[in-house]
């Protein structure tokens, strides 16, 4: 079944920074190449860190100035709010990223899977709870321990939820998401591939009318143009089921799980909490799909998306 086609591809050299748009791209098992091939570190922490502890980030851009291939990570050119720009493969890039966001970063490239200290959380809560999540049955208790107490406020904060607001349900995330910030041997949220479709940001649009439901917002891979008789979520109904999309077999999982960082500033967009405030009360916390690819392929604009 058809049910739209590709209006626009985006790629984020450098997480939490806002991406560019391509006119096609080729797609693997860990996505789009280059999508997300550089992360910050936090050296007071020692742990990866994204637009939740610095949402000055979603206030610059980064691109390639050259292609990914063969699985390597190019350097990127990042651009300032002021119109500042640096390369990533300068000297004092990390000097420059500490300056402008008061606290000791470093930026790093993708690094192996195997390398996975380099994608560990640094408590200890983090490391006993990453072990017990390899287990179902104790997956399966996370909604009920982290209802109340430490837990629950942590949560809260991480998804900036107000009193009163209900919490993601975690336990449908990949496993390894309580032990590392990321699936080692990536730099994604959760999983390779985040899709949008139009319907759900008119629907959002008709349900507050007096927010920028803009797309640069939600940071998707992929933004589905959706005929017109589709008037809704649509995409929260495609867990479990297939797109292919251009030549690209995609499993849409889970939906994706929306936090704070879709009401920061950003160019040409300004902070507006009443976003996350109308995806927690009428979206079910969600907005999008995430998926993971099943079959590499090619993707362009225009392409046909079908579900089955």
């Amino acid at each position: 079944m058809q049910v739209g086609t590709v209006k626009q591809i985006w790629r984020y050299a450098i997480k939490s920074m806002a991406g560019e748009q391509l006119k096609q791209c080729s797609v693997g098992t860990l996505g789009i190449p280059g999508d997300r091939g550089w992360a910050l570190r936090n050296e007071t922490t020692g742990e990866l860190t994204n637009a939740k502890a610095f949402p000055f980030l979603m206030q610059c851009s980064a691109r390639y100035r050259e292609a990914p291939a063969n699985g390597l990570v190019p350097p990127a050119e990042m651009r300032f709010p002021d119109g500042f720009t640096a390369n990533t493969d300068q000297p004092d890039i990390n000097q420059i990223l500490s300056e402008r966001l008061g606290k000791a970063v470093t930026l790093w490239p993708l690094q192996p899977a195997d390398n996975v200290e380099h994608y560990r959380r640094r408590s200890r809560s983090a490391r006993v709870l990453g072990r017990l999540a390899r287990y179902g049955a104790f997956r399966a208790a996370l909604p009920t321990i982290t209802s109340f107490g430490k837990p629950n406020a942590e949560l809260r904060k991480m998804f900036s939820r107000d009193p009163g607001e209900p919490i993601p349900d975690i336990s449908i995330l990949p496993p390894e998401l309580v032990e590392f910030t990321s699936p080692p041997g990536t730099y994604f949220d959760a999983f390779p591939i985040n899709i949008l479709t139009t319907a759900s940001l008119d629907t959002m649009k008709r349900l507050n009318p007096a927010a920028q439901w803009d797309v640069r917002r939600f940071r998707p891979n992929f933004l589905i143009e959706t005929p017109p008789d589709i008037q809704s979520l649509v995409e929260s109904e495609w867990c479990g089921r297939t797109l292919r999309i251009g030549t690209v077999e995609l499993q849409c999982d889970i939906p994706t799980m929306r936090c704070g960082m879709t009401m920061h500033a950003q160019e040409g967009l300004e902070k507006d909490p009443s976003i996350l405030r109308s995806i927690v009360k009428d979206a079910n916390q969600n907005l999008g799909v995430y998926a993971r690819v099943t079959e590499p392929g090619e993707v362009r604009i225009g392409d046909s998306v079908t579900l089955s």
